[in-house]
């Protein structure tokens, strides 16, 4: 509620009920968080997520943001420093956190660690094409906002959130077909099921415990639920294998360290957001790995950083040509 509060806050002013005395802030007044006025608040990213910070302490406002970007535009103030800092350290937390999952991972296998960049091979021309019109029409949503145009605004963003879907099963389905590689050198285990008829019954309780996923899958089809029935069926299946599985192989010989450790060998870590993926996970899966709101969170924050570096870098050449040209201009003048 807190949080959706807020949003009314920003959007219709404190005093929308006509209940709160207003108070006339300045952009530059402490209690106006400066990193919303720069563009990106990171409380706004993540909500209802376990990266969840809740409720900004501090005031949002489109009037104080659209007089801070006047007055950053004639040089009187610029808060990206304090931006980039922020947002660097959220960037840093999140390699941390990677790279002491990499390091479990190793530790248990060393095949089991990242064998897949997931920035670099859900990158195609299509959707890099499909990211770029995103920030296009999160900036015309932005600027809607500034001018009051909430009809405009609110259609930009459903445009936004059409193309993050389509995006999304794009790189899962870029992702799903590195995955199929990656499993396909998995090493497979050498000895092979019996068939199901000659698998022996199964003890009572395991026995009622599938006669439960069955009536489960049954009915879950009924309602229309195809991908919850088939799942049902898959744990009815696999049980139906436990009494095998907990059998010791016939010859011990044929197995090797390697086949022992294959289930250790499926986890592979986003790179961006730090998530665990399966590359036995279906392609919807995927898609709502990209779509949901911690890896859309983890993207928007590193693009804004490069953005920010990018920007930084820009300004030093400019002064770097100035003062070479003014160098030059100097040296003529001494010259004559």
């Amino acid at each position: 509620m807190d949080a959706i509060r807020k949003q009314l806050d920003v959007l219709m002013g404190a005093n929308r009920n006509g209940d709160v005395q207003e108070v006339n802030r300045k952009y530059y007044d402490r209690d106006v968080c400066r990193l919303y006025l720069s563009g990106l608040c990171p409380h706004d990213l993540f909500q209802l997520t376990k990266m969840d910070m809740g409720p900004c302490p501090k005031v949002h406002s489109l009037q104080l943001r659209k007089e801070y970007r006047e007055a950053r535009a004639k040089g009187v103030d610029n808060y990206d420093r304090e931006l980039e800092d922020a947002i660097d350290r959220l960037i840093v937390e999140c390699d941390r956190k990677i790279g002491r999952a990499l390091k479990r991972l190793q530790e248990e296998d060393a095949k089991a660690a990242i064998a897949i960049s997931v920035s670099e091979v859900t990158q195609s021309p299509e959707i890099l094409e499909l990211s770029e019109k995103i920030k296009e029409k999160m900036k015309e949503a932005d600027i809607h906002d500034l001018e009051g145009k909430m009809d405009l605004k609110i259609r930009a963003l459903e445009l936004v959130e059409e193309m993050r879907t389509k995006r999304a099963d794009q790189q899962a389905v870029l992702l799903l077909e590195a995955f199929n590689k990656d499993r396909a050198s998995l090493p497979q285990p050498v000895p092979a099921q019996p068939p199901s008829s000659e698998l022996p019954p199964p003890d009572p309780r395991t026995q009622e415990m599938i006669n439960e996923k069955l009536k489960k899958a049954e009915d879950l089809g009924e309602q229309g639920m195809v991908d919850e029935a088939q799942k049902a069926l898959e744990e009815a299946e696999a049980l139906k294998k436990l009494t095998v599985r907990r059998e010791p192989p016939a010859d011990s010989t044929k197995y090797t360290a390697v086949d022992v450790r294959i289930t250790d060998q499926k986890l592979r870590l986003c790179d961006i957001c730090g998530a665990f993926l399966s590359v036995y996970d279906s392609d919807r899966r995927l898609a709502d790995h990209f779509g949901g709101k911690l890896h859309l969170g983890y993207m928007l924050v590193r693009d804004k950083l490069t953005e920010l570096l990018d920007e930084k870098a820009n300004i030093r050449k400019e002064r770097l040509g100035f003062s070479s040209s003014f160098l030059f201009h100097c040296f003529i003048t001494v010259l004559i």
